[in-house]
């Protein structure tokens, strides 16, 4: 019988990068901080709606406009639209994939109890599908208008804003998806900065100060919308 002389292959240091656990928490990290800077810019732009409608109205033009004339019309939101699609897919892909590795490596339930986790650490799962569920209406409603409540208008998100939020469920589903949204970067920020090795025992108290003051502030700052139309600050 021959001897089959070929070598294996060995595994690219990608492959390898990804199939460890480590990898696969730093893509969470890193994907989560993409995440993260986008939600600080986007709160950001969405306190202009306080400015009137014609601050906000050239703030959504102005996102199809940035980069030009270098760039053509929308091409540059497109490209964040297309790195915070990766980074969403990273993070639960990336995200479920340590789950099901947490579980395969303790099929049994533990014999002690483990201490009780903070109520962020414990929600961190659904809250990310209530996000992911929460993305795809945001986007339906507000970008598209297949789910806006009102005649959409293209051009005109200072009107669309305040026909979503001029509705019962637009406010309800929203407040609660942002509530989440709190708790998961709550959480993850500290996670990211444990996986990324920013953390250590001098460090931790301030970090979980600068992860609970994100959290409050996005919060905060992404509710003061809706809450601005029902109240008729806004409208």
């Amino acid at each position: 019988m021959a001897l089959d002389t070929r070598t294996a292959r060995k595994p690219s240091m990608t492959r390898t990068f990804w199939g460890s656990t480590l990898g696969k928490k730093t893509v969470m990290a890193v994907s989560g901080l993409i995440m993260l800077g986008y939600l600080v810019a986007h709160m950001f732009g969405n306190l202009k709606i306080f400015f009137g409608p014609e601050e906000f109205n050239a703030y959504g033009h102005w996102l199809r406009t940035m980069g030009a004339p270098v760039l053509h019309y929308s091409w540059a939101l497109w490209l964040v639209r297309v790195l915070l699609l990766a980074a969403v897919v990273g993070h639960a892909v990336s995200a479920y994939q340590l789950s099901r590795r947490d579980i395969r490596a303790r099929p049994t339930g533990y014999v002690h109890k483990r201490p009780r986790a903070s109520y962020a650490t414990r929600t961190m799962r659904w809250g990310g599908i209530i996000l992911a569920l929460f993305i795809v209406w945001h986007i339906l409603d507000l970008t598209t208008g297949h789910a806006h409540p009102g005649g959409f208008q293209e051009g005109h998100p200072y009107q669309n804003v305040v026909d979503t939020f001029s509705t019962w469920y637009g406010n309800t589903v929203y407040i609660a998806a942002v509530t989440a949204m709190g708790l998961h970067v709550r959480h993850g920020f500290w996670s990211a900065a444990q996986t990324l090795g920013a953390g250590n025992a001098a460090r931790d108290r301030a970090l979980k100060a600068v992860a609970d003051l994100l959290a409050l502030a996005l919060t905060a700052g992404f509710v003061s919308v809706p809450v601005a139309v029902m109240t008729g600050v806004v409208s």
